[in-house]
C-alpha cells in the first residue's frame, strides 16, 4: 500500500510501479536475469533494476526490445505496455489532458490509470460517482469544497469531470460497476433542482450495457464497506493485477499488490451482495426524486 504524498521517491509514480511490474513478471517467467536484460537493450543492470521499480520514465524501443526477449509476442499486450509508458511520461511532465484540472495533483494517476483500464468497480458512501456525475452536481461540489473561489478554475475541474465520461461511450466503452450508499442520493448537493436532475441521469446512464449500478439502502446497517470510498481499477490481460485507489481527505492511497487488491474486491463483492437488485435500485432512485 502507498501514499502518493507519503512516496519516499518522488521519481515513483503508480503507472511506473505498474509497468515496471509487469515487465519484471514477464523476466520471471522467461527465466532471465537483469544483466541478460540489460544486455539486451545495451544498458547496466542498474537500470533494469530502476526500470523494475517504476523509478524512470522508459522508451518505447527498450520496452519493446525487452518485450521480444521475453518471449512476449502479443502485439495487444505490448502497446498497452507501450500506453502505459506513455502516460507515465505524460504524468511525470504534466501534459495529460486532465492536467487542465486545478485539482490535477490529486486526480493525474488515477485519471491516467483510468484511460487504460477496461473495467472499475466503485464503492461511494456520499457521493455519486464521479463517472455519473452531472455538470452542475460536478460544480457544486467544487464550490462547497470552499478550495477553489476563481470562477475559471471550478469550471476546469468540470469539464475535467465530463471528459472523464466519454469512457462510457465509443467503441470500447469501460464497464463501471458501482455500489453507492442511499446517503449519496438523499444529500442536496446543490439543492433539490440539481439533484433532481442528477437522479434523473442516474437513471439513464444505468441503463447503459456496460454500467452496473446498485444501491445499498439505509436498512441494511452495518456493512463490510462501512469505513470509506475506494475504487477497483482492473485491466484486460488476465495476469494483470487490479489496482486500487483510496482516497482520503489529505492523501491519495494506492493498494498495488494481489494480497490487498483481493481483499478490497472480496469487500466489494460482500457489500454488492447486500445491496438492492438493478430493478429495485432503479425503483429506489425514481421515489427518491419524486420526493425531493
Amino acid at each position: 500500500m502507498r501514499s502518493t504524498q507519503a512516496a519516499g521517491n518522488r521519481a515513483s509514480t503508480v503507472l511506473g510501479r505498474r509497468l515496471g511490474s509487469e515487465l519484471l513478471s514477464l523476466r520471471d517467467a522467461a527465466g532471465k536475469t537483469q544483466q541478460q536484460a540489460a544486455e539486451s537493450i545495451n544498458a547496466t543492470g542498474t537500470k533494469i533494476v530502476k526500470m523494475e521499480r517504476g523509478w524512470v520514465p522508459m522508451r518505447d524501443p527498450d520496452i519493446r526490445v525487452l518485450c521480444e526477449f521475453y518471449g512476449q509476442h502479443d502485439r495487444k499486450a505490448t502497446a498497452r505496455l507501450l500506453e502505459l509508458a506513455k502516460l507515465d511520461r505524460e504524468r511525470r511532465k504534466a501534459k495529460g489532458w486532465w492536467q487542465h484540472s486545478p485539482n490535477a495533483g490529486a486526480l493525474a494517476e488515477y485519471i491516467a490509470m483510468e484511460d487504460v483500464a477496461n473495467r472499475v468497480r466503485t464503492w461511494q458512501l456520499s457521493l455519486i460517482p464521479g463517472l455519473f456525475q452531472t455538470a452542475d452536481y460536478a460544480r457544486s461540489l467544487a464550490v462547497s469544497d470552499g478550495v477553489w473561489e476563481d470562477p475559471d478554475d471550478i469550471e476546469r475541474i468540470v469539464e475535467v469531470r465530463m471528459r472523464r465520461q466519454a469512457r462510457l461511450r465509443g467503441e470500447h466503452p469501460l464497464n463501471v460497476y458501482a455500489v453507492v450508499w442511499e446517503a449519496a442520493l438523499r444529500q442536496l448537493v446543490g439543492g433539490p433542482d440539481v439533484m433532481r436532475a442528477q437522479l434523473e441521469h442516474l437513471l439513464q446512464v444505468a441503463q447503459l450495457p456496460n454500467v452496473r449500478l446498485q444501491v445499498l439502502p439505509f436498512r441494511t446497517g452495518g456493512h463490510p464497506c462501512i469505513t470509506g470510498p475506494f475504487n477497483i481499477v482492473s485491466f484486460a490481460e488476465t495476469e494483470a493485477v487490479d489496482v486500487v485507489h483510496v482516497d482520503a481527505i489529505a492523501s491519495t492511497v494506492w493498494v498495488e499488490n494481489p494480497a490487498e487488491s483481493s481483499t478490497y474486491s472480496n469487500f466489494f463483492d460482500r457489500t454488492a451482495r447486500l445491496s438492492l437488485a438493478q430493478h429495485d435500485t432503479a425503483q429506489l432512485i425514481e421515489r427518491i426524486r419524486q420526493e425531493i
